[in-house]
């Protein structure tokens, strides 16, 4: 009995656009639109606007409501496993006050 493969449905030429999940409401939205928060390997926590340095990320989306939310909540820390200092939320705030 011979496996058949599925075709794909995709066009050929298009690129599938990255998404993540935001910590801070859970909804889905391109890698793109979204600020990632990164732990390091040595543990230093910054703001990675590229999103192609390697350590753990966490995704927020531009939105001051789910910001308040997340750091309220504490859901960066619980996703980075590790203390956020005051200055990196700083930062963010600002960058989200920039992106709206």
């Amino acid at each position: 009995m011979a496996v058949t493969k599925k075709k794909t449905t995709s066009q050929p030429g298009t690129k599938k656009v990255p998404e993540r999940r935001c910590v801070g409401c859970q909804g889905t939205f391109p890698k793109k639109d979204l600020l990632r928060v990164l732990r390091s390997p040595e543990g230093e926590i910054s703001i990675d606007f590229t999103g192609k340095k390697s350590g753990r990320g966490a995704y927020l989306c531009k939105n001051e409501a789910c910001f308040k939310k997340a750091r309220k909540s504490g859901i960066i820390r619980r996703a980075l496993e590790c203390e956020i200092t005051d200055e990196i939320y700083d930062e963010l705030e600002k960058e989200v006050k920039l992106g709206q």
